[in-house]
């Protein structure tokens, strides 16, 4: 079969498309074939060699992705050939609390990830397709919807009538813009793109706000709140951004801290504890958090937001257009038709 490899670490160039041995199921696996990847920041982190400087090479990159069973090994029951299944980003993880070996499981870094035509995993992190989707839309599901579900679901919270900032419009915050929505929150995006606000706001949105027109962002959310500030705050900025976001949140509310898209900076706590304020760190999430998350989905028929759709003999060209923030959504890879 073909897959891409690191074999050194250096950015998209790095990545080697190779051909290696067809993996064989062991007990309790799943041979699947696989249709579509979809990217994350993390996976420019880690073929930069940000992520993990000592990661163990060579590596197959990239934790999402869709296809069908192909195969199963002795033992394995929950699943049957033709079946279409994604997996969860940590196959380890199937419920309770976060734990180390948990999280040594994670595809695409710690273990081999699916940037390949096949893939053995272990059948207990598979999960279902929802029918209306398409394995494309499906294999954005695993890191960047979870992440979403979980900030504002699982850690927020949310409740009918909260409100809910997002910043940009990557794969996380759109589908924190369409969670938020199915919940009955109100949504304040931000963006330096007057076009993609508007695109934020046909997704359900309520308000925009340009950080670049309008770099005192967190004002303004206090003054689209009523001087009370937001219940949850999806941050994906990190250090750069905090310091705002603790001025944007209301006391008591949650910061739900999943990135670090603005680089380094000073962060004062004390407003944490002065507003009483929930900084959460978000890990992805568990498989019960897929489960629930797809049910979600299914119940009010929720499409995925896709950017654009590149072909598997172009996956160096779709990490480059990723890393360049030029996309609304997700970035995909088609691997088998």
């Amino acid at each position: 079969m073909k897959a891409y490899r690191l074999h050194e670490l250096g950015g998209p160039d790095a990545l080697q498309c190779e051909e290696v041995p067809s993996p064989t199921p062991g007990p309790g696996e799943v041979l699947v074939r696989l249709r579509a990847v979809s990217l994350n920041h993390r996976d420019l982190l880690v073929a930069k060699g940000v992520y993990n400087p000592k990661l163990k090479l060579p590596v197959i990159p990239v934790s999402d992705g869709a296809g069908e069973v192909v195969a199963t090994g002795a033992g394995a029951t929950r699943l049957r050939p033709g079946q279409r299944v994604i997996s969860g980003f940590t196959p380890a993880w199937l419920d309770g609390p976060l734990t180390e070996e948990k999280a040594r499981s994670s595809l695409g870094a710690e273990a081999n990830g699916l940037l390949a035509e096949e893939a053995v995993l272990p059948e207990q992190a598979l999960v279902p397709i929802p029918a209306h989707l398409s394995f494309e839309e499906a294999a954005t599901l695993p890191c960047a919807a979870v992440t979403a579900w979980n900030a504002l679901i699982e850690t927020g919270r949310l409740k009918p009538g909260d409100a809910v900032l997002t910043q940009g419009t990557g794969g996380v915050s759109l589908f924190a813009i369409q969670f938020a929505r199915l919940a009955g929150a109100r949504v304040i995006a931000t963006s330096s793109s007057e076009e993609k606000l508007a695109r934020a706001r046909a997704l359900g949105a309520c308000d925009g706000i340009n950080y670049k027109s309008t770099p005192d962002w967190d004002k303004r959310v206090r003054e689209l709140t009523q001087g009370q500030g937001v219940d949850v705050i999806v941050e994906v900025g990190g250090a750069g951004t905090l310091p705002k976001s603790t001025r944007a949140v209301r006391p008591g509310g949650t910061i739900a801290l999943i990135g670090v898209l603005s680089g380094g900076g000073e962060f004062n706590p004390i407003p944490v504890l002065m507003k009483h304020i929930r900084l959460q760190g978000i890990f992805v999430g568990s498989r019960r958090m897929l489960e629930s998350m797809i049910r979600a989905i299914e119940i009010h028929q929720l499409r995925p937001v896709i950017d654009r759709v590149f072909p598997f003999d172009q996956a160096v060209a779709a990490l480059k257009y990723l890393e360049s923030g030029a996309h609304f959504g997700k970035v995909v890879i088609r691997i088998q038709d």
